[in-house]
């Protein structure tokens, strides 16, 4: 658990507004605090099981706040993944960009196998029309 102290100070830190709790870039920078000090606590005592299904619960949550950050305010996304150096950020933004990427192929594939079809149907109304 956060001493309040740090949790305030994280708080502060990552706000986007004066008033500002809970907006996802806080949760996000909250919860990667908690799964820092988690990760420690594991290396320590490597049998707690349950304090290792709390970190999973936490690594999983953040995931869902990161894509979500991601597909609501990307380049706030980027900028929160700078800060807190988190590499899961990096990987899911190489996954974006690949997946829009096979989107672009995808589109372009389609584009040419349409103007195919109408290549090949031109051809056969001219051959119609030559016979």
């Amino acid at each position: 658990m956060l001493d309040k102290k740090i949790k305030q100070r994280i708080i502060n830190k990552f706000r986007t507004h004066e008033k500002d709790t809970g907006s996802s870039q806080v949760q996000i920078a909250i919860l990667s605090e908690e799964i820092k000090l988690l990760t420690e606590h594991l290396n320590r005592h490597k049998h707690d099981n349950s304090s290792r299904r709390g970190l999973l619960r936490k690594v999983a949550e953040r995931r869902k706040l990161l894509k979500y950050l991601q597909k609501e305010d990307e380049k706030a996304f980027i900028e929160l993944v700078g800060k807190l150096k988190l590499k899961i950020g990096k990987k899911m933004i190489e996954e974006e960009a690949e997946i829009k990427r096979r989107e672009q192929e995808e589109l372009e594939a389609a584009k040419q196998r349409a103007q195919d079809r109408e290549d090949a149907e031109e051809a056969a109304a001219e051959r119609r029309a030559e016979s």
